[in-house]
Parts: structure tokens; sequence; C-alpha cells
């Protein structure tokens, strides 16, 4: 399994992953490298031509430049746009982080250049009663970029997961910032507070109202810096 492969996690839900991930697969394509996207779980899906289908899992196969079927790239499709173990609950499922790192390996026999594996929520969104998504970096052995979602109280979120990444002994391969709030001032002051505090490369900063297209998005991601 070859080429380069990161999970992408975020300090909270809402924070732009999808929005980066896509940028990261066109910044990819741009290098000329093939690639592609996994969103293994999805909640808040609606019925699609395949089933069950999530936008977010929709946009990263539109920006993939492997073409896999949307059963490998959302192996776990739940209706409630709630937290993932309790819309897998209300359908009767039963979340695995076994199972889950079993999907990803299927999908990850695609042989690409860069790879990305879309997490849900923040870093500790529980599976069970037992196990939460942060497993499933540990358990394929991927390295982490995080998506600070840039909005009031982020430095806190931000540091707390840095802190729990490195805990859980996975590598942050970097971190990019997500302008999200229109509303905060200082936001330059606490990118610039975390860029001294995160020991990871910045591999961009996204500015709010950007259109969120994502080759525009790419053109803020610098992508050589986790190559």
């Amino acid at each position: 399994m070859g080429g380069h492969k990161f999970f992408i996690a975020g300090t909270d839900t809402d924070v732009g992953k999808t929005l980066v991930s896509q940028g990261l697969l066109e910044a990819a394509k741009q290098q000329g490298l093939s690639c592609f996207g996994l969103k293994p779980i999805a909640a808040g899906c609606e019925e699609g031509e395949q089933g069950l289908e999530n936008q977010d899992a929709l946009k990263i196969m539109a920006s993939s430049s492997i073409k896999l079927s949307y059963q490998q790239v959302n192996p776990i499709a739940l209706k409630a746009a709630v937290a993932p173990h309790v819309a897998a609950a209300m359908q009767g499922r039963k979340l695995d982080a076994q199972r889950i790192s079993g999907f990803c390996r299927g999908a990850l026999m695609n042989k690409a250049d860069f790879v990305l594996i879309e997490g849900a929520g923040g870093w500790r969104v529980p599976l069970n009663n037992r196990e939460t998504l942060a497993l499933i970096p540990k358990e394929l052995n991927l390295p982490v970029i995080l998506v600070v979602g840039v909005k009031l109280g982020c430095i806190n979120h931000a540091l707390l997961t840095v802190e729990a990444i490195k805990r859980d002994g996975i590598e942050l391969a970097g971190w990019v910032a997500n302008k999200v709030d229109s509303n905060m001032s200082m936001s330059d002051e606490s990118v610039e507070y975390l860029t001294g505090a995160i020991h990871a490369p910045l591999i961009g900063i996204i500015p709010y109202l950007i259109d969120n297209k994502a080759e525009n998005v790419s053109r803020y991601l610098q992508i050589e810096r986790i190559l």
C-alpha cells in the first residue's frame, strides 16, 4: 500500500473537513498525483441512486482522480444527522473499529499516489461504548492532518486535539486553518498563536467566504509540505 496516505480529523464537527479534503485532492491532481478519498462513516444521508448517500462522500468522490464505487468510499451510510453511534443504533446497527478498518483496507488495495480518509466530527467521536473513531488511524497506521475551524474557542479545541492525537501515538503530519466564522475578530492572531504552538507544518489558511470549489480551495494549500 504505497503512496501518501492521511487521516483527516477535525477539531469539531462542521469545521470543513470535506472542504479541505477536496482541496487537498485537487492539489494532488495538480501535482500529477493519482488520488482518491474515503469517508468510511457518514451520518446524515438521503436516498439516492445507490441507496443511502451522503453529500460529503459524493464531493470527495467528485474530487478524486481514481473512481471507486460509492460503497467503497462510504461503506457505512447512516440516515440520521446525529452522532454516528446514535444514528447506527437508530438503524439497528453497531459500529466496530476493526470492521471499519477492514473496509478501509479493502479500498486501500486500489493503488494511488495520494489517499485521504476523512473522519466524522471531532477526534473522540464514539463508535460504541468502548471505542472512538480515533482507533481508525491507529489501526491503519495513518498520520493525521488536522482541520482547525478558526472560531471563538479554536485555540483550546486545537491544542486539546493535538495533545490527544500525540497521546494516542499517532503522527500529526500537518494542519489547516479554516476560517469558518465571519464575525470572529482577531482570527489572524489565533492562527499565529497556533502556528507557534502546534509542532507540525501549517499546510494552509483558507479564508472565509471563499468560493467553495475544490480548485479554488487548493490555491490556499501547500501540499508539498506533507509530501
